[in-house]
């Protein structure tokens, strides 16, 4: 995992985050330079910097592609690192990335669809002897979730 992948904050939809909770890596300063063709390749080249924002020779340069994907639901954003030496080889090996991305991003919408395919919905309020229903005779109560993994 390079120090891109590492970039946002987990975050679940319940949760909030304090302030002590966010902190800043001083060791881990990068400067971004942004690069593009204004049609659909973007290129972040981040430089690494120290804490007075001088250049920090002990680090690799990192390069991370953009784009976004036009599909039936609007646009998708893709980020990507390109793992090379230059600017000029980080556009050469944007396309790849940029199929690389994809593919990752299908395979996991892929396993998200299994996911919700394997839910089982089974009723909450039912005792085991009622057979499930709820109330006596069957009956339509209940509307729990339990999801299988």
């Amino acid at each position: 995992m390079n120090e891109f992948s590492q970039r946002y904050l987990p975050v679940s939809e319940n949760e909030t985050l304090s302030s002590s909770e966010v902190t800043v890596d001083l060791d881990s300063l990068y400067k971004e330079e942004v690069f593009t063709d204004t049609r659909a390749a973007t290129i972040r080249r981040m430089s690494p910097v120290l804490k007075d924002g001088g250049p920090d020779s002990s680090r690799p340069v990192l390069f991370v592609g953009e784009t976004s994907l036009l599909t039936q639901m609007g646009p998708i954003p893709v980020n990507f690192p390109i793992e090379v030496d230059s600017l000029e080889k980080a556009f050469e090996e944007f396309p790849k990335g940029v199929e690389a991305a994809v593919a990752r991003l299908s395979e996991r919408a892929k396993e998200m669809a299994r996911q919700e395919a394997s839910r089982i919905v089974v009723p909450t309020n039912a005792p085991p002897s009622m057979g499930g229903g709820g109330m006596p005779g069957g009956g339509v109560p209940g509307g729990g979730k339990i999801v299988l993994k």
